[in-house]
C-alpha cells in the first residue's frame, strides 16, 4: 500500500457510452506514471456537447477538445479534474495514425502534467513538457506521441 504522500485517489466518470473506452485500471496506470507524490484526481469522459460547453465556458474556445485540465491544488497533494472527449480522441488518433490506447495514454499524461503546473505557453516550456511526456510514455511502453 502506498504511503499517504504517494497515494492516488482516482475516480473515473463515464458520462458517455463507455463501450471501447479504457477501463479504470488503465487510467490509473497512466495517471500514476505522470504523478509526482500523491493526488486526488477525477477523470471524466464526456460527450461532445459537454466537452464543447466546458471548453467554451472555461477557455473561451467554442469547440470540443481532447482533454481539459482543471487543477485545484498542487501541494501537498495534487487535486484536480481531467475531462476527456472520446469522440475527439478517436478522431485525432485515426487522423494521426495512432492507436486509441496510445493516444489516451498520452492525453492522460499530458493532462496530469498540467495539473502539476506544467504548461506549453512558450517554446521552452513546450519543449520541456514534451520531453517529460516522451519519457513517461516510453516508460509505459508507448511510442513518441510527437513523432
Amino acid at each position: 500500500m502506498p504511503t499517504a504522500s504517494r497515494r492516488l485517489d482516482l475516480a473515473v466518470q463515464y458520462a458517455c457510452d463507455r463501450s471501447g473506452l479504457p477501463a479504470r485500471p488503465q487510467f490509473r496506470q497512466w495517471a500514476r506514471a505522470a504523478l509526482v507524490g500523491g493526488g486526488e484526481i477525477t477523470i471524466r469522459l464526456v460527450e461532445v456537447d459537454e466537452g464543447r460547453a466546458l471548453n467554451r465556458d472555461y477557455r473561451g474556445k467554442d469547440y470540443a477538445t481532447n482533454v481539459l485540465s482543471f487543477p485545484y491544488a498542487s501541494a501537498p497533494r495534487v487535486c484536480g479534474d481531467l475531462v476527456l472527449c472520446p469522440a475527439v480522441v478517436a478522431q485525432e488518433a485515426e487522423a494521426q495514425g495512432k492507436t486509441l490506447e496510445a493516444h489516451y495514454a498520452h492525453l492522460v499524461v499530458h493532462g496530469m502534467l498540467h495539473l502539476q503546473g506544467w504548461d506549453h505557453e512558450d517554446d521552452a516550456s513546450a519543449e520541456a513538457m514534451e520531453a517529460r511526456e516522451r519519457e513517461i510514455l516510453a516508460g509505459l511502453g508507448y511510442p513518441d506521441p510527437y513523432a
